[in-house]
């Protein structure tokens, strides 16, 4: 019996000082989870069923977020939805950079990390840092995209000089191809820090590492600036334009209803305000979904590299990081039910689409 408790217990510290060596498989991460429950403190118990969770959540966020990102640029870029120019060629990037993420990072990052037996044979594929060249210049771009609509709309809203200037297709297409152009030319330090030789984990790098590398203090501070420009930086730009918006349009609003009330007392509804007040739905929701699914992720990975710089007693549950990543994958997949929500129009085409698909399904299968 004492021989049963000692073994038990080796067996417990085993899993928890080694939770980041574990065999992905379903049903070992089960079996653990379903034998060890009792004696596995708590975070290693989340830890361990979000990992299971993953084995589904990943495939189904993979078909999902391929599905709707290319439904959403079929549709936005058809020009039917009562957006400007400016505007569509804005989303239409941000979807696109969307797919991007999803493609780079969801099925040829994640998935194989979670399914890591099925894809063994990517440790004799030598591309690993020109794959993380590639997925976290797309993740600057979804991101930074997200930060120059947030500013053209503020430059539309708050500067009527600027505006016949600035928001334009043209410029806009000059801002996309330049924030195209910084982020890959940002993220080719990747290739000197990384080799190209995948590892199948997300300590903290899916790919393998030099020791020297690792616990450089040059190339920690790199790696350091990296996570404050995406996302920390982005995060306060969001929210000083968004703030700036809001409170032009509440001034302005409030100056509208004035008007309104002495020439149309019969009348309660201003069309002006209410596209306004849609400017600042579409604007708000945009980015509260943005900075809430990215917060956590971006948290642990500052946290999780001044922890490598400069070693200290706290560093946060690894359940933290999946529930991180976990979320920001998500968000490259909410925009559509975003646009479905807050755009009239945009939901109409989506209903024709839809339905446009199903009546050719059935007719299909009846021939």
């Amino acid at each position: 019996m004492n021989w049963n408790v000692t073994a038990t217990g080796q067996n417990l510290r085993t899993i928890d000082w080694n939770v980041r060596r574990m065999n992905r498989s379903f049903i070992w991460e089960f079996d653990c989870l379903s034998t060890y429950y009792d004696w596995l403190p708590l975070d290693n118990r989340i830890y361990f069923t979000m990992k299971i969770i993953q084995h589904i959540y990943y495939p189904i966020l993979a078909i999902v977020g391929v599905s709707v990102n290319l439904l959403t640029i079929g549709i936005l870029s058809q020009g039917k939805c009562g957006l400007s120019k400016c505007v569509t060629r804005y989303l239409v990037a941000m979807s696109a950079a969307d797919l991007l993420v999803i493609i780079l990072d969801l099925i040829l990052r994640h998935i194989p990390i979670v399914y890591q037996e099925q894809f063994q044979f990517l440790d004799s594929v030598p591309v690993c840092n020109i794959h993380a060249i590639l997925l976290y210049a797309a993740t600057d771009c979804s991101v930074w995209f997200t930060v120059t609509f947030t500013f053209d709309r503020f430059v539309a809203i708050c500067c009527q000089k600027l505006k016949s200037k600035y928001c334009s297709e043209k410029t806009s297409a000059v801002v996309l191809g330049t924030v195209t152009v910084m982020s890959c030319l940002k993220n080719i330090f990747w290739y000197f820090m990384l080799t190209d030789e995948y590892e199948l984990k997300n300590d903290p790098w899916f790919c393998d590492v030099t020791v020297e590398s690792a616990l450089s203090r040059f190339w920690g501070t790199i790696e350091f600036l990296h996570h404050i420009l995406t996302p920390g930086l982005p995060f306060l730009l969001i929210l000083l334009f968004n703030a700036l918006t809001v409170r032009h349009i509440l001034v302005s609003i409030r100056g509208r209803r004035r008007l309104w009330a002495h020439s149309n007392r019969d009348s309660r509804r201003d069309p002006e305000i209410e596209s306004r007040r849609k400017s600042i739905t579409l604007l708000l929701v945009i980015s509260a979904n943005f900075i809430l699914l990215w917060t956590l992720l971006m948290v642990y990975s500052i946290w999780n590299r001044v922890w490598h710089l400069v070693p200290m007693s706290v560093r946060l549950p690894l359940f933290t990081r999946e529930l991180g990543f976990m979320l920001q994958l998500l968000s490259c997949c909410t925009n559509t039910a975003i646009y479905a929500v807050t755009q009239t129009q945009f939901r109409q085409q989506l209903k024709n689409v839809l339905k446009y698909s199903f009546t050719s399904i059935i007719k299909f299968i009846q021939c």
